[in-house]
């Protein structure tokens, strides 16, 4: 089968069409691989707590998982810029990323556990800066918001259907190990799915075909504003093997339900990607300022409130993320020209997960010292972020948008 790729003299409904489809068909990649590591994320906390970790440890392994996983996109960031090898970095990525997670179900220490673990945030790195700059190409001719808010709604179904399966695997009173192994089944369809993606749509790049024109030099002021404020989020916003690992700790949740609460969290992240996805194209920026201001006030609902106060805590974090996996990269597209995105992502991506590390790695050793001093530090530098989006936004507004 031969793809028809438009040209820059293709109607428009054409490569709106074919836009979407490139959308959707890796929105369903993301599906599968979402059903299998958010599957294995919602319940790394309690299986680290049963093979014998701290709640300083479980902090500091998702802190480090992310730091690695994100620190190496620099790497892969800008190399998928020099090489234009966009879908090998991506299938290597996406294989290591899914084939770590069935392997946990073989892990008989919390060390071995938390290799993998790593090694799953390692594989992500590979692929995600690629991905989202053959994803940017596309978004252009269908609006940066929508576009990444549609694959961001995709991926989230992916990662409700995930913890929906370990809760049910659970329930039947089987242990972490046969959830593990499990996960191999919605992996392998990933898979399967991302070379078809390969052999149907083999240069991406050519949905916005001025990439090749375009040469550019470093990147805006708005870009390192940006930057900044997103740091400040990262390093606030409490990852949720800590959320798991207390309601395990102070079974204010029960164990079953844990992974279903995180299911839910991920269909209202779902429903707040395309909702702020439509609204950023519409609106920009300030959208984000909405989003910080909503999303600050989970930390106190799950950390000290009971069962109920708990759900609604965990839905608030449900829409923070929501904003943080499809706006912050569509904000991205919208400030760096096509031929930089692949850095421009990689950059972005250290920069966050060198700040959700540091602030991570705080927040597991706060819990243990001082609750109030975990939920002050989050709520601050979530808070902290907001001037910030509005100088961003004042800036784009005097600065000519990249073509």
């Amino acid at each position: 089968m031969n793809h028809r790729w438009p040209s820059a003299t293709s109607p428009p409904s054409l490569a709106r069409t074919t836009a979407i489809q490139f959308v959707v068909l890796l929105g369903l990649v993301s599906l599968f691989a979402d059903a299998t590591y958010e599957g294995a994320r919602s319940i790394a906390g309690p299986y680290l707590a049963l093979l014998g970790a701290s709640g300083t440890i479980v902090g500091v392994v998702a802190g480090f998982g992310e730091l690695v996983g994100y620190g190496l996109r620099l790497v892969s960031g800008y190399l998928s810029d020099r090489t234009r090898r966009y879908w090998a970095m991506t299938l290597i990525g996406y294989a290591v990323n899914l084939l770590a997670v069935p392997l946990l179900a073989l892990a008989g220490r919390w060390e071995v556990a938390a290799a993998l673990l790593i090694a799953e945030r390692v594989g992500k790195a590979l692929r995600t800066p690629s991905r989202d700059a053959m994803l940017s190409y596309a978004t252009r001719e269908i609006g940066r918001g929508w576009g990444f808010g549609l694959h961001e709604a995709m991926d989230q179904i992916g990662a409700i259907a995930g913890p929906l399966l370990v809760t049910v695997v659970l329930a039947t009173r089987n242990g972490y190990a046969v959830a593990f192994a499990v996960l191999a089944i919605p992996a392998l369809l990933a898979l399967s799915l991302l070379l078809t993606a390969r052999w149907l749509y083999p240069r991406p790049q050519d949905l916005e075909p001025t990439t090749a024109e375009i040469q550019t030099r470093g990147f805006s002021r708005a870009y390192w504003v940006y930057f900044a404020a997103v740091a400040l989020v990262a390093a606030g916003y409490v990852d949720f093997p800590l959320i798991a690992y207390h309601f395990e700790k102070t079974s204010s949740v029960p164990d079953s339900w844990i992974p279903l609460l995180y299911a839910v969290a991920m269909g209202v992240d779902a429903l707040a990607a395309l909702g702020f996805g439509r609204w950023f194209d519409r609106v920009g920026i300030p959208i984000l300022v909405i989003a910080a201001l909503v999303s600050a006030s989970f930390a106190p609902l799950v950390f000290l409130g009971g069962f109920h106060l708990a759900i609604v805590g965990i839905m608030i974090w449900g829409i923070g993320m929501g904003a943080q996996e499809s706006i912050l990269r569509a904000a991205v597209a919208a400030m760096v020209s096509p031929d930089r995105r692949g850095s421009a992502y990689g950059i972005f991506n250290t920069g966050f997960g060198v700040f959700w590390f540091l602030g991570s790695a705080l927040m597991g050793i706060l819990y243990d010292q001082s609750l109030p001093a975990l939920i002050a530090f989050s709520v601050v530098m979530q808070l902290t972020s907001v001037p910030l989006f509005f100088v961003v936004g004042r800036k784009l507004r005097r600065e000519p948008a990249p073509r």
